[in-house]
């Protein structure tokens, strides 16, 4: 099944999400010691690459993110790795890699991740479940972790999403009155796009009558009538603000009258980029910034029809979806086709990063069950949204319900991301390719103050000022340290010869790569 989410922040981005079920659980409220496992694990756990063993796989090339600061860093250096789960991480990995050995993508799309991973994946089937010390060790020894940044930035991002639960009817109603719509048979995808299913960025198009294509319907067109009578409704729900949930999550379980669950996924967009409600109240004055959250965003759409749905015109983007079932027995479903797992699952900017790659996140502390707590937890890889851009970033997967949507919403955090990497990828060759963050453009010097006429003559060098001496003969700067009066001097000097400077990361790398090379 192939989805993806729209955005990654519960009010202020949209995010096509690629879920179908799951109840909420207290992933927060686990043990914080882990599972207890045999004190002395026999297991054999190969670290050669497979290649070794059978030439005819292929070897991977060596790692490039673009945009990308990597460090290789030791295993004592996770503070909270040893303490968390192992084995739970350990069966959602095993859930990643039935898909990623048994498809495959185009030759010219198999990234060096993905060589690496299908060859750690064939030991994890051969090992079946791990206890927590095995799982461990199995990490430990097919993987080495790279902290990972933006290039020149020194964290990470880390927000929530969930799959909301709505009532709702199959027919138009006096209380279900606002339509789920189905994919239209004239929407035209982006082009050039890339794999299987509808693009969750760019332009989508309408083919009219006579073939040409043109942009398609904003959501104002839309909520003016332009789908009616096309019979594309999949359902009916209560009011607008739920819509837009289920827009920005991108899935959702709809309660029928009839007690039967149907579970609506997305499935396509009208091409327009979303505009966060949030932010046009906030420019509005209408909710403080401090205040600002789902809730209190529900309460003033509530209190204010009208002005809400010119609000919600501002936001061009509308969501199209498919009916993917109608239990909610399963759990969700991410972009990758596998169930997702609540506090192990991740989405994350697919572009760069492959489909189970494990990534230990370390987030300080994050509001969660009304508590502020430590997050240090080793995560997968399973999911993916437009708004999830970046090496460094990730959106957690809470679960179903309102629960779930509350501790999503409360999460927007900072992070330190290490990114498990396969041990046969060499992570000193990645290093040697790392570009260096852009030059700092150079500083303007400082005007001059207009001087009036009168104090013209103290712009005359005094006959015994050592320091407009030395800056005047454009040299000495060093000699000006010995001044402490003459640090302003100073530091004008010291500002036109200042070298341009680069981030830490890639002066690390920068350097182990040279150091490899002598």
């Amino acid at each position: 099944m192939i989805a993806a989410r729209w955005g990654a922040q519960r009010f202020c981005h949209w995010r096509y999400a690629v879920l179908t079920a799951v109840v909420v659980t207290p992933f927060f409220g686990l043990p914080a010691q882990p599972a207890h496992g045999p004190a002395s694990p026999k297991i054999s756990l190969a670290t050669r690459p497979l290649a070794a063993n059978n030439l005819s796989i292929a070897q991977p090339e060596p790692l490039r993110l673009p945009d990308s600061a990597l460090e290789p860093i030791d295993w004592n250096a996770l503070d909270g790795w040893l303490t968390d789960d192992h084995a739970a991480a350990f069966v959602t990995f095993l859930a990643s890699c039935r898909p990623l050995l048994h498809t495959s993508p185009p030759e010219g799309e198999k990234h060096p991740m993905y060589l690496a991973l299908t060859h750690v994946c064939r030991q994890a089937l051969a090992a079946g479940q791990l206890a927590e010390v095995q799982a461990r060790m199995f990490f430990e020894r097919n993987f080495r972790p790279l902290r990972i940044t933006r290039l020149g930035d020194s964290a990470g991002l880390l927000t929530g999403y969930y799959e909301p639960i709505v009532d709702g009817s199959r027919f138009l109603t006096g209380i279900f009155k606002v339509p789920i719509y189905r994919r239209p048979p004239d929407l035209v995808p982006p082009r050039h796009r890339t794999g299987p299913g509808f693009p969750n960025r760019g332009q989508s198009l309408r083919r009219t009558s006579n073939g040409k294509l043109v942009p398609y319907y904003d959501r104002g067109q839309i909520l003016d009538g332009a789908l009616d009578g096309r019979h594309l409704e999949i359902c009916w729900i209560k009011d607008q603000m739920d819509a837009l949930m289920i827009q920005i999550q991108g899935s959702a379980r709809v309660r029928l009258e009839d007690g039967t669950t149907l579970r609506i996924n997305y499935d396509a967009h009208n091409g327009y980029p979303f505009v966060p409600i949030g932010r046009i109240l906030i420019k509005r004055n209408i909710i403080p910034r401090e205040e600002m959250s789902i809730e209190r965003i529900r309460e003033w759409v509530d209190a204010n029809p009208q002005a809400a749905e010119e609000v919600l015109r501002q936001n061009r983007s509308f969501v199209f979806f498919r009916i993917v079932g109608l239990s909610d027995d399963r759990e969700a479903v991410g972009a990758q086709g596998v169930p997702l797992t609540p506090g192990r699952s991740i989405a994350v900017d697919h572009a760069l990063h492959e489909y189970g790659t494990p990534f230990f996140i370390r987030a300080g502390l994050l509001f969660t069950n009304e508590k502020r707590t430590s997050f240090d937890r080793l995560m997968i890889a399973q999911d993916t949204g437009s708004a999830i851009l970046g090496p460094a970033r990730a959106d957690i997967y809470f679960g179903a319900g309102d629960r779930a949507g509350q501790l999503a919403g409360r999460l927007h955090s900072p992070g330190s991301f290490a990114m498990l990497v396969p041990r046969e990828i060499d992570p000193v060759a990645a290093g040697a390719r790392m570009p260096l963050p852009p030059q700092r453009p150079p500083s303007a010097p400082p005007a001059m103050p207009t001087v009036m006429p009168h104090l013209a003559h103290l712009r005359q060098p005094l006959p015994d000022c050592r320091a407009c001496k030395i800056a005047e003969s454009g040299s000495g700067a060093k000699q000006m340290n010995a001044s402490r009066s003459s640090l302003p001097q100073q530091r004008l000097l010291n500002s036109k010869s200042d070298k341009k400077r680069t981030s830490r990361p890639a002066q690390r790398f920068t350097t182990a790569a040279a150091r490899a090379a002598k």
